[in-house]
């Protein structure tokens, strides 16, 4: 296996700026974002009063597809991530389709935390708010990974006390009652599987921190402390979320809310919170989107370099050393989704392609040596496989326009190799 290119030796290669605290930041930005505000309800839906084995599954997951990230990541401190260890490991075409499905899937979602926000600031002009949030953003990213990893934390510190103010209002409440937490007949496998797909989509960021792997100091050091760091506090801070609003509203009333947190505050008794939390949404909705727009140009960037994607991608300013031409092409076509796109639609879309991508990275760890910091052979099987299920237990319309979307990829590969060939 080829080892990545020395970053002294090309000229479109990225500086290394980012400790492990802003490598975490990144990754807090990326999990505790929009998702808490919004994939509970559904995910209520779908489980019941199963709903927190749902998140348990989704945290097993998690971690299984975060340690095989890290040690790969360790490896090859590269831009592009599971597309940089598909290659390398399984074969150019499985970098090539992790890389697929981590762009189009991700591009939904910044679509989705864009929709979001326009959802909580102007209902009436959501699409409108979202392209302006996208466009904003956009800027803030061209002007360096080290702004943009300061807005972060500014972004996570805020959401962290939004948070923290629901559990604990929910907590002291005399609304809470712990038998809303026992888990009855209306949990279904089915239905626990799809919870899970659902929730997933919130803990997907520690991938952000994989995929800035050029830009982190210490790489080998560095990745592998900082996903499973901010892996835990983001699984700590959504257990007590579910726990909190759980215990209060109950599994019913939590699936039938459009707003789940607000709704807890109001149960609670906590009215003055109500408005801090719709102001905390769309702040934890633009620190997701702020995480992924970089993760996706960062993506687009190492596919451009292998000739993938267009290689005028894979250009870097020369002043503010990010891949400017990537984030810019990425910034309009989310622009143009979050100007059309329906939310619920996008959000499915996006989990579909996230755990093909991660089934990848899992795949790939499956090939590691001892030497080179296998972790344990059950860590990446069991990743392969709950992604697998998760991504088929997701609603059909998503399963089925993913699966499609997939395949479209791998024939534009086959048609590129196909002609490729014939030149020669």
């Amino acid at each position: 296996m080829s080892n990545p290119p020395n970053s002294a030796s090309l000229p479109d290669q990225l500086r290394r700026r980012l400790g492990v605290s802003d490598a975490v930041m990144i990754g807090l930005g990326s999990m505790i974002g929009a998702g808490i505000f919004a994939a509970l309800a559904p995910a209520a839906r779908a489980a019941g009063s199963g709903l927190l084995i749902g998140l348990a599954v989704a945290a097993v997951v998690a971690y299984c597809n975060a340690t095989s990230s890290a040690r790969l990541a360790a490896l090859y401190p590269a831009s592009g991530g599971t597309y940089v260890y598909g290659r390398e490991r399984l074969g150019e075409f499985w970098g090539y389709l992790a890389g697929w499905a981590f762009v189009v899937g991700k591009t939904a979602s910044c679509a989705a935390m864009a929709l979001t926000v326009g959802s909580y600031v102007w209902p009436g002009q959501a699409h409108a708010v979202a392209v302006a949030a996208v466009v904003a953003l956009t800027a803030v990213n061209y002007t360096g990974v080290q702004k943009s990893a300061l807005l972060t934390r500014i972004v996570v510190a805020v959401v962290l006390a939004v948070l923290a103010a629901v559990v604990v209002s929910a907590s002291v409440s005399g609304a809470a009652d712990a038998g809303r937490l026992n888990v009855g007949s209306d949990a279904t496998f089915g239905g626990v599987l799809q919870a899970s797909g659902l929730l997933f989509f919130a803990f997907a960021g520690y991938a952000r921190i994989a995929t800035l792997g050029e830009e982190v100091r210490h790489p080998a050091r560095t990745i592998p402390r900082a996903i499973p760091v901010a892996l835990g506090i983001t699984l700590a801070v959504y257990a007590a979320v579910a726990v909190s609003v759980l215990s209060v509203l109950g599994p019913q009333q939590l699936a039938d809310s459009e707003a789940p947190l607000a709704d807890a505050a109001r149960a609670a008794g906590a009215e003055w919170l109500v408005p801090v939390v719709r102001v905390g949404a769309p702040i934890a909705a633009l620190g997701s989107l702020l995480a992924l727009i970089l993760g996706v140009s960062r993506t687009t960037l190492a596919m451009a370099r292998d000739r993938h994607l267009p290689h005028t991608l894979a250009a870097v300013h020369p002043r503010f050393q990010v891949p400017h031409r990537a984030e810019l092409v990425v910034g309009a076509v989310v622009a143009v989704v979050a100007a059309t796109a329906d939310l619920r639609g996008a959000i499915g879309f996006s989990s579909f392609g996230v755990l093909a991508y991660y089934a990848v990275a899992n795949a790939s760890a499956w090939t590691l040596t001892p030497a080179e910091g296998r972790p344990a052979r059950i860590i990446p099987l069991a990743g392969l496989a709950g992604c697998l299920a998760l991504a088929f237990a997701l609603p059909p319309a998503s399963a089925i326009t993913g699966a499609a979307v997939l395949a479209a990829g791998a024939a534009v590969y086959g048609v590129r190799r196909a002609l490729t060939i014939h030149r020669t």
